[in-house]
């Protein structure tokens, strides 16, 4: 099992580390070269830390609005993990936003952290008002003893690998080019709430997760998704959106119909994998079309997954 222990602001590592700066906030392509960088630097005498912001405490480009998750911050760890990180210190963004860049790299790298080496992408920035970059994160280090390795921008498939051309991508619907830059499949991962239990009487029980305020929207429209429940892998029918024609709901959910599975889920977090969109969402003129409509998108799911 691997362990990802995390520092608070009472707590120290009591080792040297090598740090992976950045806010991580897909873990996409981009920027596990960075925290694989920092692990290939581990050694007997020092771990692997990253330092991050928790992601929905980060104001967008200056402005009071959060930036739209892509990963929740109980998702990031998970993905650290993953990876093999031993240390995660991941403060509020508020609480390290007035700090000097010098102050940062003195009393939150090398005091707290015990930082001897970083590893950073070419446009981290930080200090007050973001106002330092790499080059100033070099003489910070050479001053307080701390070596920096800098990595460039990644490309995939010749498009260069960011969290903004992610977004765009789940936003507009294209979440198989979303996967490809991320690197693993976008994901929902939410409790199941108890709906209408109108499906049921169609042959089509559907379990609802209500999307949170915060975490980025796919584009609203049925999606092809996986489903793991316990140990076992279902398909899904996935419907992102607001159910226009029952007129159920105001705020957006993930409505998905497992196929082949039958039981209570309720109050359970579930994982729903989004793999290829199908169609956008949009109302029916009555209940019987829509009805129709399920059952040509459940046969558009089989036949991508060969079931």
């Amino acid at each position: 099992m691997i362990l990802l222990q995390e520092i608070f602001d009472n707590s120290l590592p009591g080792c040297e580390t090598v740090c992976a700066l950045g806010l991580f906030d897909g873990v996409h392509r981009g920027h596990r070269l960075v925290i694989e960088k920092a692990l290939s630097l581990k050694n007997q005498n020092r771990r692997s830390a990253v330092f991050t912001f928790k992601t929905d405490t980060v104001t967008s480009k200056g402005h009071d609005g959060r930036i739209e998750m892509i990963l929740n911050d109980k998702e990031k760890q998970k993905h650290f993990a993953k990876l093999g990180v031993d240390y995660i210190y991941s403060p509020e963004f508020s609480k390290l936003r007035d700090m000097s860049g010098e102050d940062f790299v003195r009393d939150v790298l090398k005091k707290r952290l015990g930082c001897t080496a970083m590893v950073c992408g070419r446009d981290f920035r930080f200090g007050k008002g973001a106002a330092e970059d790499c080059d100033s994160l070099y003489l910070f280090g050479k001053k307080y003893g701390i070596e920096l390795y800098v990595c460039d921008k990644l490309t995939y498939k010749g498009e260069e690998v960011s969290s903004t051309a992610i977004r765009e991508y789940i936003r507009s619907g294209r979440i198989d080019r979303a996967n490809e830059l991320l690197g693993y499949t976008f994901s929902l991962t939410l409790p199941v709430e108890h709906g209408r239990q109108i499906g049921r009487t169609w042959s089509f029980p559907t379990i609802n997760q209500i999307i949170p305020e915060g975490q980025i929207l796919p584009k609203f429209g049925v999606y092809c998704t996986r489903v793991m429940i316990g140990e076992k892998l279902y398909y899904g029918v996935t419907n992102v959106g607001v159910k226009p024609t029952l007129k159920a709901h105001d705020a957006p959910l993930a409505e998905t119909y497992i196929l082949g599975y039958s039981g209570d889920l309720y109050g359970q977090e579930i994982e729903i994998l989004l793999d290829s969109f199908v169609r956008p969402e949009h109302g029916f003129d009555s209940i019987d079309e829509l009805k129709a409509q399920i059952g040509r998108d459940t046969q558009r799911v089989r036949e991508y997954y060969g079931v």
